[in-house]
């Protein structure tokens, strides 16, 4: 896929859960070229302090008086160091939607590694309406050659769905490098650029298929946009994995998928707290932590959310 120029992260009101992220365009001084990437990957240090004075985070919300919030964001540890990774919630989300929908076709969990990891290049989890020439989505994806139309192509359900449907027909994709395999259906001009991205996206990749537990984790001092209907998550769920799996009976790996789906889309859903196998996240702590008592009882095997 082609990328368009560099550029700056600009949120813009949403009045859904399905509202867009837009980003304001630089044109670069040489020329846009494919391969660019569009943006700077974060990696913290466990432990590290992110010091912030004076920033307006989009629609955070201060909490006490005379002390300023912890910055909003999402955090997941690496499977490679001991480091951990930072996104927005806009971009959990998206890689979420990207995980759910490999589940609901069935693909195996590497499928995501290498779906994330093209994502990631291309425009960094970021669902943008521009490109280059006619490029729009999550993964870039070009109307003129027949992934959809712009429309369909900026549904990130969608888009993740044409994205592993191309995979499929990669012969042997499974066990090729995560950048051969990315780049046999994105076709760049700079196809080795996917293996920058590639501990990142195995990481990630680990978080959201409930390989590990409470591996995704946001701190929220808001919400994004207005309060969508109470329906609006339960029907999500079964558009992007197939099923509503919320408050229904699960298996641990399937719970923690769903769970880390869930917390992935606390922002736009305005989900104060998410629990499972006797944890429980919120937004305002950022962390996932035990309930009390649930040691000695019969572990929870429903993902609730409140």
């Amino acid at each position: 896929m082609r990328h368009g120029p560099a550029v700056n992260r600009k949120l813009v009101g949403r009045s859904s859960p399905r509202a867009l992220v837009v980003d304001q365009v630089q044109t670069p001084s040489s020329g846009g070229h494919r391969g660019r990437r569009l943006g700077i990957r974060r990696a913290c240090l466990i432990g590290g302090v992110i010091a912030v004075s004076g920033l307006a985070l989009g629609v955070a919300v201060v909490v006490g008086r005379g002390q300023s919030p912890s910055p909003t964001g999402c955090n997941f540890a690496s499977t490679a160091t001991s480091a951990q990774f930072s996104i927005t919630p806009t971009q959990a989300q998206n890689a979420a939607i990207i995980a759910a929908v490999a589940m609901r076709k069935g693909m195996p969990d590497h499928a995501v590694t290498v779906a994330l990891a093209a994502s990631l290049q291309e425009t960094q989890l970021r669902n943008l309406p521009y490109g280059d020439l006619d490029s729009v989505g999550l993964f870039q994806q070009r109307p003129s050659q027949g992934w959809g139309t712009s429309t369909q192509i900026m549904d990130p359900s969608y888009a993740a769905s044409a994205f592993y449907d191309h995979l499929a027909q990669v012969p042997g994709w499974q066990t090729i490098a995560v950048t051969d395999a990315a780049q046999l259906v994105q076709h760049s001009a700079t196809p080795d650029a996917y293996a920058n991205w590639e501990t990142e996206a195995r990481s990630l990749a680990t978080a959201l298929t409930g390989q590990v537990p409470a591996g995704l984790s946001c701190r929220l001092n808001g919400f994004g946009g207005l309060a969508p209907p109470p329906s609006a998550l339960a029907q999500a769920s079964a558009q992007e994995m197939g099923a509503q799996l919320l408050g229904v009976p699960v298996s641990t790996k399937t719970g923690w998928r769903v769970a880390t789906w869930a917390v992935a889309h606390a922002y736009n859903y305005h989900i104060n707290s998410v629990s499972f196998e006797g944890r429980t996240w919120t937004g305002p702590s950022g962390t996932w932590s035990p309930i009390a008592g649930s040691e000695s009882g019969t572990p929870q095997n429903t993902v609730n959310v409140s």
